[in-house]
């Protein structure tokens, strides 16, 4: 928790609340459907809590604002934005049903209602979001085929609609078909510690 007061100390204390109770959620859920591995749990807040909300570095969602997140896992970055911006909609969607069993246990436990689940592949999502959020494991190029469809016409915050993602790593070449649409932002920037000196948030206009 230490970590969410560091970066983000103007959070409500509902928020405050909600972020900390999330550490016993997750080891007693981990503990009987894996979605984090075992050695991982310990670093639950900054490997996964504090790298979800990454993506409250580079923008800050308007109430209303519509979000999918795929391939959610077991709700992140869903999760912490969701508690980050609770008068934002957040559709969390995974292929694996026990998956998404955990987040409904967890979306369950906050009370959080700006929160909504799905057990589908993307192939079959029909419909629209002003973003599409993502821990991507997938190619960039691959992502944007997938939820180009998703992507609403029209735009009602400050970037334009598209898909924002965390990755890892070099992204040079990953970026360069979409590289005119694209912002690399480096988490370095914002977060200090060691674990953010390769991550990345990846902003695509779609």
């Amino acid at each position: 928790m230490e970590l969410i007061n560091k970066y983000f100390p103007n959070i409500t204390d509902e928020q405050r609340q909600r972020f900390a109770a999330l550490d016993a959620l997750y080891r007693d859920w981990n503990s009987k459907i894996n979605v984090i591995s075992r050695k991982d749990i310990d670093n639950l807040y900054e490997h996964h809590i504090l790298h979800s909300l990454g993506i409250a570095q580079i923008i800050n969602f308007k109430p209303g604002t519509r979000v999918m997140d795929l391939g959610t896992g077991g709700g992140f970055p869903g999760i912490p934005l969701a508690i980050m911006f609770p008068e934002v909609h957040f559709h969390l969607v995974d292929s694996i049903g026990k998956k998404i069993r955990v987040c409904d246990e967890v979306r369950t436990a906050l009370g959080l209602t700006n929160v909504t689940t799905e057990w589908t592949r993307a192939e079959n999502l029909k419909e629209k979001y002003d973003f599409v959020v993502s821990r991507a494991v997938m190619p960039l190029a691959d992502l944007v085929k997938l939820v180009r469809k998703n992507i609403a016409p029209k735009a009602q915050n400050a970037m334009p609609n598209g898909l924002i993602c965390l990755k890892g790593g070099e992204l040079a070449n990953e970026v360069l078909p979409m590289k005119a649409h694209t912002l690399i932002t480096s988490l370095s920037d914002y977060f200090e510690e060691e674990f953010f000196e390769t991550k990345k948030v990846v902003y695509v206009s779609l």
